[in-house]
């Protein structure tokens, strides 16, 4: 079994730095490859109630026997609130809803998905999710798609930053605004899409395929290993068993300074996904 790399948060608690996403994969589909994942080494499985499928990483996590016990304690799970549910009572209820679905006493990490600053709740939601992390049932709180305007709104507002924040970060579009103000706040970066949905396995052309070669890897492997070496958490997503393992050995990767210069070329102002100022996960 592979080891993953871990990295320390700013409330000290510490998170695997590769992890599995699940994002659409069915809800029938998903407690497979949460066990499969389990099985070739991964500890970090990271879900949303808006994925529809939480009911079935619960019983991945059961079934593989990491829900309670001292194997609960190996695993980092993370979900995320819908961003209906904004607002202090409503997230109180939602989670109540969430970790009866996931079948565990508590998430490692919970997550406002979306920061809608079109309707901004980001306030009232932190204070429900600070009293859950008080009572023990949430460990780190975490934000995604937040741009520097919306973690100076937060932290005026609630006077913390999150643990994480979690944006879409790929070779051809790294936003490195978005990282440098991270950096300088000490929020960990993770990235979701790392790979751009596949788009980005073809971005680098013959060079990048030449560097996948000389390691004996594969280009995804390559793409990954440079998101490491950038100190970001990731979690490529994969239903496939043999190449949830080869995601998973990219940390056994390590990439010279010229062939990091060459990815860190690729970037781009162009989006794969959805724009934060605008888009609510309902």
């Amino acid at each position: 079994m592979i080891e993953a790399l871990n990295v320390t948060l700013n409330d000290g608690n510490t998170i695997p730095q590769i992890g599995v996403g699940v994002l659409r994969i069915d809800d029938a589909d998903v407690t497979r490859v949460v066990e499969d994942a389990i099985e070739v080494g991964y500890r970090h499985i990271d879900t949303a109630a808006g994925y529809g499928n939480e009911e079935g990483v619960g019983t991945g996590l059961v079934q593989a026997g990491y829900a309670s016990g001292e194997n609960r304690r190996k695993i980092w799970l993370t979900t995320k609130l819908r961003d209906s549910e904004q607002g202090y009572d409503s997230v109180l209820r939602a989670f109540d809803r969430q970790i009866a679905l996931l079948k565990t006493e508590y998430v490692d990490m919970y997550m406002i998905h979306w920061p809608t600053p079109f309707d901004w709740r980001s306030d009232s939601v932190w204070k429900a999710f600070s009293q859950l992390r008080d009572s023990g049932v949430v460990k780190t709180l975490g934000v995604c798609n937040f741009m520097p305007t919306d973690l100076d709104r937060l932290y005026a507002q609630v006077g913390e930053y999150p643990a994480v924040n979690q944006i879409e970060l790929h070779p051809t579009f790294q936003q490195r605004e978005v990282v440098d103000y991270c950096k300088r706040h000490d929020i960990a970066v993770q990235a979701y899409s790392p790979m751009a949905r596949g788009a980005d396995l073809t971005a680098g052309g013959q060079t990048l395929r030449d560097i996948a070669l000389k390691h004996n890897a594969t280009i995804a492997q390559v793409i990954l290993a440079w998101h490491l070496h950038k100190g970001t958490i990731i979690i490529p997503k994969s239903v496939h068993k043999e190449r949830l393992a080869e995601n998973l050995a990219s940390s056994n990767l390590f990439l010279n300074d010229e062939e990091i210069a060459f990815i860190d070329s690729l970037d781009t102002p162009n989006r794969a996904g959805h724009d934060p100022a605008t888009f609510s996960y309902s």
